[in-house]
């Protein structure tokens, strides 16, 4: 049931999803203020292409606009919802006509809760336009204490909420579903329709120009990487260094100037399912279209091609799931599940091509050297081929083209060994390897600038390795660079099952 007679935003986010990450107040408002600032760098880039004064977008907002970049003020129609007399000083710098700010300033008169009918009350009336408009909310309604963004584009959807739980606590809570955003516009314009009949019409016609449309998983990662940027700089030193980056009404400046490394993780849980979640339906729509029998060769190549772009985003997310859930307090008790006796000529084989395609792909030459009968070792089968291909992945991302790869695979005593060894394309020998820029994002996640890739970290790839019953070392060569080594541990006794400690 409803708290009121329509829902708020944060009953039809959460009726969506089917958990959430508990945290504190200060971390959910920390969380919306981060968030809020990778949507603004997110649509910066979007529009960067496009001329300034073009209408681009719509932004539903409360209580107060949330963008002031000059480009979006532009190329954004911004319509605000309040449940209070409006002060039009709040809104600065924004632009408004006088008509505006007189017309914002009228009280609501009445509520639903005592008026007849609901063309009785004297509701401030405001036309849309390019410019800033703001619509009122009921006094009785809840949606009055969330601030909420609604952004509509043509290349995706996004809404996030920051609310107060009947707990006292504040949850944030966004989503780039399609349906979901949809939703959260239903539960707007049923209040428009209340307060404001003859202004929903044209509200409507301008949401339904910006189709629902699922994002482009480039989209999503290219937010989740913004978010992380934000997340990793203390907010300290961004208050020093850098002004603001929008004025965000009512929301109290965070007492620590470190950000919390269980926020780390739980925001890494949450991106890597909001990545997770529109990959999947795109991935199962198109292994429908690849079942049909009249589609022309092209076509069928093209959508193979989306098949693994998707399953490959879909298992680097999977693993970066994986090694936030290891960081939990939770999942301690699932790193110390019980590994089975496996063959691992049975990976290699799966494993091999698509480290191939990973070379090729970047220019690089792979050469994999096995023995002729491959010893059975002991580990996590459904863990272990995703794990050694997200190492080859970020291995082969750290490259300069032209190189080439040396995969070893030797017994070494009652361990396996597998070594990755880097073979730089320079013809001076003396010369040494520049290993790539790397930088910290929080917890558990590097970036690398010169390509803009995220990956985990040494540490928690080193976790991960040791949850599958391996063990990960790695070294620096002065003239090749890193150089990775895995262990794996023999079978001993197939009937004996191994657990980590």
């Amino acid at each position: 049931m409803y708290e009121w007679i329509l829902p708020s935003l944060r009953e039809v986010l959460a009726y969506s999803q089917s958990s959430m990450a508990e945290c504190s107040s200060a971390k959910a408002e920390q969380q919306w203020r981060i968030s809020l600032a990778a949507t603004e760098h997110l649509l910066l880039k979007t529009l960067a292409t496009t001329p300034p004064h073009i209408t681009q977008g719509l932004v539903l907002t409360a209580p107060a606009p949330l963008f002031s970049q000059p480009k979006l003020t532009q190329s954004l129609q911004t319509v605000t919802f309040t449940a209070k007399p409006f002060n039009p000083l709040a809104l600065m710098p924004f632009h408004i006509s006088p008509a505006m700010v007189q017309s914002a300033g009228k009280e609501v008169m009445c509520t639903l809760e005592n008026s007849p009918t609901i063309t009785d009350c004297a509701y401030a009336h405001t036309e849309i336009n390019p410019e800033e408009s703001i619509l009122p909310l009921l006094p009785a309604d809840p949606l009055g204490s969330e601030q909420f963004c609604l952004v509509f584009t043509e290349k995706f959807r996004l809404v996030l909420v920051l609310s107060e739980h009947i707990s006292g606590k504040k949850e944030f809570l966004f989503s780039f579903e399609p349906e979901v955003v949809q939703q959260a516009w239903h539960a707007l314009g049923a209040r428009v329709v209340l307060t404001n009949p003859d202004l929903f019409t044209e509200l409507d016609a301008l949401v339904q120009q910006y189709s629902p449309v699922v994002a482009d998983y480039q989209t999503i990662i290219q937010f989740s990487q913004l978010l992380l940027q934000e997340l990793a700089e203390p907010e300290a030193d961004k208050a020093v260094h850098n002004p603001p980056i929008s004025p965000l009404p009512h929301i109290p400046a965070s007492p620590s100037p470190k950000p919390s490394s269980r926020s780390d993780v739980e925001l890494l849980q949450a991106f890597a399912h909001e990545v997770r979640t529109p990959l999947a339906t795109i991935r199962t729509l198109t292994r429908l279209l690849l079942k049909r029998r009249d589609l022309p060769v092209p076509v069928i190549k093209r959508l193979e091609v989306i098949d693994h772009e998707c399953t490959e985003q879909i298992d680097r997310m999977e693993l970066l799931f994986k090694a936030a859930e290891l960081e939990t307090c939770s999942a301690a008790k699932s790193a110390n599940t019980q590994l089975t006796p496996m063959s691992l000529d049975q990976v290699l084989q799966q494993s091999i091509p698509r480290w191939q395609q990973a070379a090729t792909r970047r220019n690089l030459t792979l050469d994999v050297a096995l023995p002729q009968q491959l010893p059975t070792v002991v580990s996590n089968p459904a863990m272990l081929d995703r794990v050694l291909t997200g190492l080859m992945e970020n291995f082969t991302r750290s490259l300069p083209p032209g190189s080439s790869i040396q995969v070893q695979v030797i017994p070494a005593g009652d361990q396996l060994k597998l070594q990755l060894s880097p073979q730089l394309d320079c013809q001076d020998t003396t010369r040494t390897a520049t290993l790539p820029i790397r930088k910290s994002l929080g917890q558990l996640l590097m970036f690398q600038p010169e390509t803009g890739t995220i990956s985990l970290n040494i540490a928690a790839t080193k976790h991960l390795f040791q949850a599958i019953g391996g063990k990960l070392i790695v070294r620096q060569n002065p003239q090749y660079g890193e150089v990775l080594t895995i262990f794996l541990p023999l079978e001993v006794n197939s009937k004996q099952k191994v657990k980590v400690t």
